[in-house]
């Protein structure tokens, strides 16, 4: 079963935790089994110490710097009338379709 979040591809966020609290970009990339959002212009830097492989990859190991992505906690939907952080919420709009919402505003996300 995917695992399923109110954070889509393409929305704006804000990051509300961590080192790079207060920062704020698109949604690249969501890893569904990790949790985890890609933001372009935010990125956590992390240093790992990687054994030497016989593959093309790490042949003589040390340490890398790997991107790792922000926990989904950690950040939240920019409000697309105010530009203030907000929640979400679902509604069915004329049509019948399921729609979110900004629950500050009232505004559809597309």
């Amino acid at each position: 079963m995917k695992t399923k979040f109110k954070i889509k591809k393409g929305d704006t966020v804000k990051v509300i935790a961590g080192a790079a609290k207060g920062d704020s970009g698109e949604v690249i990339d969501i890893d569904f089994k990790k949790a985890r959002v890609f933001i372009d212009g935010v990125r956590k830097k992390v240093k790992k110490h990687v054994k030497p492989q016989t593959d093309k990859v790490h042949p003589d190991g040390g340490i890398i710097e790997k991107e790792y992505g922000i926990h989904i906690s950690n950040i939240m939907l920019l409000d697309p009338k105010s530009g203030e952080t907000t929640k979400i919420g679902y509604k069915f709009d004329e049509n019948g379709n399921k729609v979110r919402f900004s629950k500050k505003s009232g505004e559809v996300i597309k």
